[in-house]
């Protein structure tokens, strides 16, 4: 589900609240595939560059991501 989601940033050029609160709902239920990393880690660079914005004007951080195999 997060590449879609994280698909759906990339279209529009915006990470919308929807997504956000989805990625962090599936965040906390720890159950992130090896895709999910990578959709999340490409999100990630691009949202520092700027290429996707957040739709939230909150400041609050996404979700600091764990590297693959620290679990």
């Amino acid at each position: 589900m997060i590449p879609t989601l994280v698909q759906s940033a990339f279209q529009t050029g915006y990470l919308s609240v929807e997504s956000e609160g989805l990625i962090r709902q599936i965040l906390d239920l720890r159950s992130c595939k090896q895709t999910d990393l990578e959709a999340l880690a490409a999100l990630y660079e691009a949202l520092r560059t700027g290429r996707v914005r957040r739709e939230s004007r909150q400041s609050v951080q996404l979700p600091a991501l764990r590297m693959v195999g620290s679990r």
